[in-house]
């Protein structure tokens, strides 16, 4: 079984990498939001690329927009993150050490 447990742990590390890389872009494409970037740069295209299907998605679940024009969709992103790292990857840790012990 220890490669079963082995499995999940690498699978929980690849997916903390993954989610942590999906902050970092989420938090760039926010901060980046505030001062009007060139859309025909690369890599404003690239993280619009990257974060439009997870932003896409969480604005049409949410209510019209606030009437100010604020997008809350980059705090609840973050949020989602946050709760799939402290728990899916802890889990699977979790369960790989627990499979281990046995």
């Amino acid at each position: 079984m220890f490669i079963f447990s082995n499995f999940l742990i690498a699978l929980s590390k690849i997916i903390e990498i993954v989610l942590t890389f999906l902050y970092w872009l989420i938090l760039i494409r926010a901060l980046i939001s505030w001062v009007n970037p060139d859309p025909f740069n690369p890599i404003v295209q690239f993280l619009y690329k990257a974060t439009d299907p997870i932003l896409g998605r969480i604005r049409k679940i949410l209510p019209l927009q606030l009437k100010m024009g604020i997008d809350i969709s980059p705090i609840i992103a973050i949020l989602i993150i946050i709760f799939l790292q402290w728990f899916l990857v802890r889990s699977l840790v979790d369960i790989a050490l627990s499979r281990n012990l046995q």
